[in-house]
């Protein structure tokens, strides 16, 4: 009988849980199961073990089913079983992590529904929402960047920066996010020191890039799971050289979206000047190495990297998929040969009560919805089209370009250059040029696409430099 290789290796505790608790996972031929808590060692070691076993249990079938290879081989494809997950499952968590998911899920649930209260009408496109929670001392959570939609400019790529080619709702908020960045580290280099206080950056020593304060954490909900590989099957039953057996199956690929399908990246070249986007479970992916704050913020602050990745239930019966996608996929090796400051981040991810219905009315199905803290109103995109509705009730100005496109976003950090005085900066010609001098973010970027290649997921897609290309 051949023996499976098993480990239970000390990891980072999930969530920033609060309180002195020690974390394990168990290994098993390389698969990376929940992470397990505890107040002391012994304790985090068996919770990870009956985690492990709980998940086992239920992906194995009955025994006699699964032929065993005699001698190790080339990668196996998993098979999939007759067994159903439990419907609903939810990780076995610390109570306080319970907690903050129960805050995490009520701010966001309050927060949109403030919103559209005066304008019901977009209600039911909270069914595709996203939205980015801070967490602050004593498990404060307020919304800070949210946004909906379903689909990409139909278009062919605009080079003037002023279109938003991809709407999905996450992408949509993570975009958000950054202006919220912008925000606070305005905050941050006023000259009114009261408004200083309130930013939730701070100087770190012998650093000359900001970072998030101590005890700020940050978590991302999402009332589906991303398109891609987090919607692999998930009754799967893992035989050894589990992780290998993975990574044989395209379906744990990359993926590209082109006109609201997706396709694995091996059908596409490495550059297309059609509009595509790479699928939100890949850019979950890439934030949990390079950050979620891109290249350009990275000339100010360090990587900022998520605690918790919470999936609301009406969509899906559990997180394996996005496990999967988001923490096997990359080696905490990586680490190693990652630029100062990056990391492999390893964030809590789990299933809760979703804040919203799965599915929308269809006619909304092309809108894209976005806010940031300090928004008096949600702007409303056309996702197709890449531009401002004419009913949203936000409204920028009269070219109808979206406070989220990347012209938007150059203007931003331009403005910050000024208030920091960096002269090097406010030279910066174009877009492109102000993301290529971000070294340390683009050798980062570099290494990821590489590794991802290098271990047969596919290359990362990537639009026509042409894009790029545009200045103020």
């Amino acid at each position: 009988m051949q023996r499976l290789q098993y480990e239970l290796k000390e990891t980072v505790t999930p969530g920033n849980v609060i309180g002195c608790y020690f974390a394990f996972c168990a290994v098993i031929d390389g698969y990376n199961y929940k992470t397990g808590v505890g107040p002391n060692k012994k304790e985090a070691k068996a919770n990870a073990a009956k985690l492990a076993l709980d998940e086992l249990l239920q992906l194995n079938v009955s025994e006699g089913k699964i032929p065993v290879p005699e001698a190790a081989g080339p990668p196996l494809l998993p098979v999939e079983s007759n067994i159903i997950p439990e419907k609903n499952y939810i990780s076995k968590v610390p109570s306080v992590r319970t907690h903050l998911d129960g805050k995490i899920l009520q701010c966001v649930k309050v927060t949109f529904g403030n919103l559209v209260e005066k304008h019901p009408e977009y209600e039911s496109c909270g069914s595709s929402l996203a939205a980015f929670v801070v967490e602050t001392v004593g498990q404060v959570c307020e919304v800070v960047a949210l946004g909906t939609g379903e689909v990409q400019f139909s278009k062919n790529i605009q080079i003037d920066g002023r279109v938003v080619h991809d709407s999905h709702a996450l992408v949509t908020a993570r975009r958000a996010l950054v202006r919220y960045f912008y925000r606070q580290l305005l905050l941050f280099f006023s000259k009114n020191v009261g408004m200083k206080e309130k930013s939730i950056f701070c100087v770190e020593p012998n650093s000359k890039l900001l970072t998030l304060k101590q005890n700020t954490s940050i978590h991302l909900y999402l009332n589906n799971l991303p398109k891609g590989a987090a919607q692999i099957k998930t009754q799967l039953c893992l035989k050894p050289h589990s992780l290998s057996a993975f990574e044989a199956n395209q379906d744990v690929g990359l993926h590209v979206v082109i006109g609201g399908k997706v396709y694995p990246t091996v059908c596409c070249p490495a550059q297309v000047d059609n509009v595509c986007s790479m699928s939100a479970s890949d850019k979950l992916t890439r934030w949990e190495v390079l950050g979620v704050q891109g290249a350009l913020l990275s000339h100010f602050i360090q990587p900022v990297y998520l605690s918790s990745i919470l999936i609301g239930n009406a969509s899906c019966s559990d997180t394996k998929g996005l496990e999967i996608a988001v923490q096997q996929r990359v080696d905490d090796a990586l680490t190693s040969k990652l630029p100062m400051f990056f990391l492999v981040n390893r964030p809590h991810i789990g299933l809760v009560p979703s804040v919203f219905p799965a599915w929308g009315r269809s006619e909304l199905r092309t809108l894209s919805l976005n806010w940031t803290h300090g928004d008096v109103s949600f702007e409303v995109v056309n996702g197709e089209a890449g531009k401002i509705t004419e009913r949203s009730p936000f409204k920028s100005g009269a070219s109808m370009a979206s406070r989220l496109c990347k012209l938007a976003m150059l203007n931003r950090f331009s403005l910050l250059a000024k208030e920091t005085n960096r002269e090097d900066l406010l030279k910066v010609a174009t877009y492109h040029e102000a993301k290529m001098m971000s070294i340390s973010y683009v050798e980062a970027k570099c290494v990821f696409k590489s590794y991802l290649e290098q271990k047969g997921y596919g290359s990362w897609i990537v639009k026509s430099r042409r894009s790029d290309h545009f200045s103020l």
